[in-house]
């Protein structure tokens, strides 16, 4: 069964819906998921942007890392390039938590639409661990290098008002999913044939350097997997206390 629930539900709207609540992890299966979906409305006249939402009551909560190990990361950062290699705008709706890799999943959609009280973390650090999913190119990219900087040193969570602040989101709303119908609805107003040769040209070396992102934080995490802070990090994270790390 796919984790991810797609159809039309607009004029050239399409919403694709990540089924694994309330928490929304994410692995390689429902990426794959999620990716094949996607890129199923490239070669569909009838659509002409896309809005991610989820199920629950989470966006995404982040990667499932239970027993990933190097290879899986690298399988799992293939499909992640092939959510930003689709033809057709996408907008994301975010609700409630978009952590980890779930901020990358939002940060790979052309637009962000998110609920004031979203929460939105690049929590790695935090974690004794690398960044990824191609946050190291969309994260400053959207709010410059030093705010990137800023949260992905410290971990910080980011509200949905301040991510709009930040340049992390485009658009709040209370309800984010229905905003980013209404968004896209705007942008699948436009020309057909110019979205996708629009969106190719402007994104065209977005791609190029995530691809390559991608690859280095896919090391830099198989580095950093069997270490003592890695360890500690998500011990620390599952007890909701304060990390003792020691830099092993």
């Amino acid at each position: 069964m796919s984790d991810v629930f797609h159809k039309q539900v607009a004029d050239r709207v399409a919403l694709l819906e990540l089924r694994r609540p309330p928490h929304n992890f994410i692995d390689e299966k429902s990426l794959t998921d999620l990716a094949d979906a996607l890129l199923s409305y490239d070669d569909d006249d009838d659509v002409s942007c896309v809005v991610i939402a989820a199920q629950g009551r989470h966006f995404c909560a982040g990667v499932d890392l239970r027993g990933i190990g190097a290879a899986g990361i690298r399988r799992f950062y293939r499909q992640a390039l092939r959510i930003f290699s689709g033809r057709k705008p996408v907008v994301a709706a975010v609700h409630g938590a978009a952590v980890g890799g779930g901020l990358g999943l939002a940060m790979a959609a052309d637009f962000r639409v998110a609920a004031p009280d979203a929460r939105l973390t690049a929590n790695f650090a935090r974690l004794g661990f690398h960044h990824g999913f191609g946050l190291s190119v969309t994260l400053p990219r959207a709010i410059g290098q030093q705010r990137a900087l800023e949260l992905l040193y410290t971990g910080r969570s980011v509200s949905g008002a301040e991510a709009l602040e930040l340049g992390l989101c485009d658009r709040t709303a209370d309800d984010p999913r229905g905003a980013a119908i209404v968004f896209a609805s705007e942008i699948a107003a436009s020309a057909p044939l110019s979205l996708p040769a629009i969106r190719s040209t402007m994104r065209r070396s977005t791609v190029a350097e995530v691809s390559a992102a991608l690859d280095i934080e896919a090391n830099a995490q198989a580095a950093l997997l069997g270490t003592a802070d890695f360890a500690e990090g998500i011990a620390a994270s599952v007890a909701k206390r304060p990390p003792r790390f020691t830099s092993s």
